[in-house]
């Protein structure tokens, strides 16, 4: 029988504020154990929380990025269970009404879009971290009372590696928005797995595993690599599943049981009586609603189909959006031709085919990562320069690399490189003439080969052109010499 995985994820992600949920604490990675705490967030007995309404904002805000709605009516709810790191012995959380509901987030995975749907994203606090010594164990509550955001899945995950595309997609959309900084290594993100098998076409889920301890997506994606076919495994040899929780075991690379798993009743839910249900205005919505940002998928996409970028250049731009926002700036200088009557397709192909080879400049250069910023607007015009030099054939594609880490080393501008350099690319006949004599003279094995019906010999004999030639020259016009020398 076969078998297939059903996944949903709950990924816990602290919020980017100043200060901690209920308090005045500083939301700070980094200090001395203990040092960022007071009475609320140590939970002693006749304080009062108050909420932070940024992280009120974000978690709406977050709603409106993952395509959720956002109720008239929200609440705070307790949730009671005893553990070290919980400094009240319940965790303030949204149970039956969380800030939102629904949406989904849409990434690439295996050459296509997939969807998956989110059930909700409500935001509770954090807890406080255990550190293990040889003979004694502490606990650090600067964490504790963190604004915690937790994005709920439905079950639409159907592997490791999909879960682990799910999580990078949703990582991009909260650090696009300013939601999060997501650094995992900070502790910002964190993920708990559901995971189930069933036998495939059967409509009813299987038993439900959770998975803790997920501090990193390779983490999550290793994990489910060993509990799917663990979990198929037991079926198959005539065992039964049961609803439990697991912890990861990174260094042995296995789950391993922790309990049962309980249910919401045994956490024992009741509103919150020190604070006010949430009702947010439309005015309130409106101001968090400019704060929306465009979503890294539709970003990459528009840079697909407005300038012609493959998929790895859009991607590029995408994770460093700086470079890619200079690179709008600069290809739009250069208006591309609008469709219509009396254009011609040609003219916009061109535009689009420099637009590309722009790119290439840009995602190929060490330098361009290193000056280019939001106040490098200076070199855009020598940019432009440079790629007029391109167009009218007086550089060659090589040169140009050279041309552009050198404008960006020493400021000077690209003609002038080109001329001290001596990057000129040679398009005088007679001397590329010379150049694919001597090329044809010094390689008969792929002249042959070309005379034989091997088109591709071609390619070897001006690549031996242009390095006769040091890179100079016109490879277009070297090929059309090549040929008419071969073929006469």
């Amino acid at each position: 029988m076969d078998y297939e995985a059903v996944i949903g994820l709950e990924t816990h992600v602290q919020l980017k504020t100043r200060s901690k949920m209920w308090c005045g604490c500083a939301n700070a990675f980094g200090a001395p154990p203990n040092t960022n705490v007071c009475p609320v967030c140590l939970g002693m007995p006749g304080v009062l929380p108050v909420p932070n309404e940024e992280a009120l904002r974000l978690t709406a805000l977050t709603g409106l990025l993952l395509n959720c709605s956002i109720p008239a009516r929200a609440k705070f709810d307790r949730k009671s269970y005893f553990y070290p790191d919980m400094p009240k012995n319940y965790q303030i959380t949204q149970y039956d009404q969380p800030s939102t509901l629904g949406g989904c987030v849409e990434f690439e995975f295996a050459g296509r879009i997939e969807r998956v749907r989110v059930t909700r994203a409500h935001l509770e606090e954090d807890v406080g971290k255990s550190f293990h010594f040889d003979r004694t164990s502490g606990v650090d509550f600067n964490r504790a009372g963190v604004p915690l955001l937790e994005i709920v899945s439905e079950p639409d995950l159907t592997s490791a590696d999909m879960a682990y595309a799910y999580l990078n997609a949703l990582k991009e959309i909260l650090v696009y928005g300013g939601v999060s900084d997501c650094v995992m290594e900070k502790g910002m993100v964190r993920c708990d797995v559901n995971v189930s098998v069933r036998p495939k076409g059967q409509p009813e889920l299987g038993a439900k595993i959770e998975i803790k301890n997920m501090n990193s997506f390779s983490g999550v994606r290793r994990a489910l690599e060993y509990e799917i076919p663990r979990q198929i495994e037991v079926l198959r040899q005539g065992g039964t599943l049961i609803q439990s929780t697991r912890r990861w075991d990174d260094v042995g690379g296995i789950t391993e049981e922790m309990r049962t798993k309980e249910h919401a009743h045994d956490y024992r839910y009741f509103p919150d009586p020190d604070l006010m249900p949430l009702a947010p205005t439309d005015e309130w919505q409106a101001a968090v609603r400019k704060r929306v940002v465009e979503l890294p998928l539709v970003y990459k996409q528009g840079l697909r189909k407005q300038f012609g970028l493959s998929s790895e250049q859009a991607e590029f731009f995408k994770n460093h959006r700086l470079l890619g926002k200079w690179f709008e700036d600069q290809r739009r200088l250069v208006k591309p031709p609008k469709e219509g009557p009396g254009v011609l397709e040609a003219d916009i192909k061109e535009w689009m085919v420099e637009s590309v080879q722009a790119a290439n400049l840009i995602i190929n250069s060490y330098a361009a990562q290193q000056k280019i910023n939001a106040t490098a607007a200076h070199f855009i015009s020598d940019f432009q320069d440079l790629l007029r030099l391109g167009r009218e054939k007086k550089v060659s594609k090589t040169a140009m690399n050279i041309v552009f880490d050198e404008m960006l080393a020493t400021g000077e501008s690209p003609a002038a490189i080109v001329k001290k350099k001596g990057l000129a690319q040679v398009s005088d006949t007679i001397a590329i003439e010379k150049f694919c004599d001597d090329a044809i003279a010094a390689n008969p094995g792929p002249v042959a080969d070309f005379k034989a019906g091997k088109a591709a010999a071609l390619n070897f004999l001006k690549g031996q052109v242009m390095k006769l030639s040091k890179g100079k020259a016109n490879p277009a016009l070297a090929g059309e010499i090549l040929e008419q020398k071969l073929r006469g």
